[in-house]
């Protein structure tokens, strides 16, 4: 994957990411891609379709074939989602390849005098959206403001509010983060699935944050109510550690099968995602724990009490006590203070 054919002002670009970018109905994701005009667009969206609907495999497959395209915007769609499939799939030398790909299409695009503004908008956007969904620092040379949100389709733009927001959260200032989600789904004109979705996953982390559990639940429900129309569950497994056990409170009991498959892809996805986030931060993200243990641990990391978890998970004090002495046992610590260098941050 080298940069070739890259497109100068002037030339045409297709819209980056379509389907992440598009309005409709929920429950017409799939109508919405087979609507699309153009083959390149149409196969790059059912790529997105099938990694957000939780089918890595089918979209590493579908986004591969544009890896190398003369489309710069297919080409960068098909790296970001190839990247974050591969991720889930345990691929992880290709899921850094194709990060790689767009790191170096940042910097080479950074400093080319005849690269178009909306270029430099586009290799931005990728760059940085990549960066923060696995938690890595952005690079010196690598800004927000490089972002002209007026350059993008109308969903990418809610989209990087997302990325904003989820920036904003890993620095702990939960109040900024939810009033850029806020903000963003304030000023929809349209119902845009995917970045509302995401959007609204990021409000469920800054509540939590802030030990507001009941509007967390809220925004987790309509979070829901526009995923499983048409099974765009993928996010919900992305973000279960930063959930706060959430997930359990809200869909374990109604939803157990589509649970059930959530907690899958958290399993495959933090598997592949600690992969390259650990090594490249030096942050030794816990990998050996069940997603009911990090739930846990993620929350007696922010200093809840076991009888707050207690009533968030709806179970016993002596419960949480006995998950809290294995939590410890299994990552060879004795004090609970000492689970923060553990946890994701």
């Amino acid at each position: 994957m080298e940069n070739q054919n890259i497109q100068t002002e002037g030339e045409p670009l297709h819209a980056l990411m379509p389907l992440l970018g598009s309005a409709f109905a929920p429950g017409h994701c799939l109508e919405t891609v087979q609507a699309m005009e153009d083959a390149g667009q149409r196969g790059i969206a059912m790529a997105e379709y099938y990694y957000f609907s939780g089918q890595p495999e089918e979209a590493a497959k579908a986004a591969e074939p544009y890896l190398l395209s003369e489309d710069t915007s297919l080409r960068l769609s098909a790296c970001l989602v190839y990247a974050y499939a591969n991720l889930a799939t345990d691929h992880i030398r290709l899921a850094r390849r194709a990060l790689t790909e767009l790191q170096n299409f940042f910097a080479d695009n950074n400093v080319r005098e005849d690269a178009s503004p909306r270029l430099k908008t586009m290799s931005s956007f990728v760059s940085i959206t990549a960066s923060v969904l696995l938690h890595l620092p952005l690079p010196d040379d690598m800004r927000f403001e490089s972002v002209n949100l007026m350059m993008l389709e109308p969903g990418l733009r809610f989209f990087f509010c997302y990325v904003q927001a989820h920036y904003v959260y890993l620095q702990g200032d939960y109040g900024k983060s939810l009033g850029i989600v806020e903000t963003a789904l304030a000023f929809q004109p349209q119902v845009y699935p995917i970045p509302s979705i995401y959007l609204r996953l990021v409000a469920v982390m800054d509540y939590m944050g802030l030990k507001n559990t009941e509007k967390a639940k809220e925004q987790m429900l309509l979070a829901w109510e526009l995923a499983r129309p048409d099974g765009l569950i993928e996010a919900f497994g992305e973000h279960h550690g930063l959930l706060g056990g959430i997930l359990e409170a809200t869909l374990k009991k109604d939803w157990s099968e589509d649970f059930k498959r959530i907690i899958g892809i958290t399993y495959s996805f933090s598997s592949g995602w600690r992969k390259v986030h650990n090594p490249d931060t030096g942050h030794d993200v816990a990998d050996n724990l069940t997603t009911t243990e990090f739930a846990i641990a993620m929350l007696a990391a922010r200093s809840w009490t076991n009888q707050e978890i207690s009533d968030h998970l709806g179970i016993s004090v002596n419960t949480v006590k006995w998950y809290v002495s294995v939590i410890l046992s299994k990552l060879g610590i004795t004090k609970r203070s000492d689970l923060r260098k553990y946890m994701l941050r």
